[in-house]
């Protein structure tokens, strides 16, 4: 089975879903570090769709950017646009398999698309 996640080093629980993917035998990997590289609007609005969550609902609303951008975090449109152009407001970490897709916190969650 191969499996991505959206994942960024420094973020425990990001760290703790890809160990849990990685111990799994015959899961094939592939780390995304969505920091580095930014995933599309597109491929943000796919992805929590995938997961059945609204983009308000994954969007990281402790971050110091929600307030200097004045982000409106109930609007569906705003958070995805404001999540394309600062990765940092994307929930992490996110399991993608072809079972589904899952914001894994808890980091367990990762078993739901296993």
């Amino acid at each position: 089975m191969k499996a991505s996640i959206w994942h960024n080093s420094r973020c425990s629980k990001s760290r703790q879903a890809l160990a849990i993917l990685t111990e799994m035998p015959g899961v094939e990997v592939e780390v995304f570090d969505y920091l580095k590289t930014p995933p599309t609007r597109t491929e943000i609005e796919a992805v929590l769709a995938r997961a059945g969550v609204r983009p308000s609902e994954a969007v990281r609303k402790g971050e110091a950017v929600v307030k200097d951008i004045g982000l409106d975090t109930s609007d569906d449109a705003a958070v995805l646009d404001a999540m394309a152009r600062h990765p940092i407001l994307i929930e992490r970490p996110i399991v993608i398999t072809d079972k589904g897709a899952v914001i894994a916190r808890p980091p367990e969650k990762t078993r739901d698309v296993l």
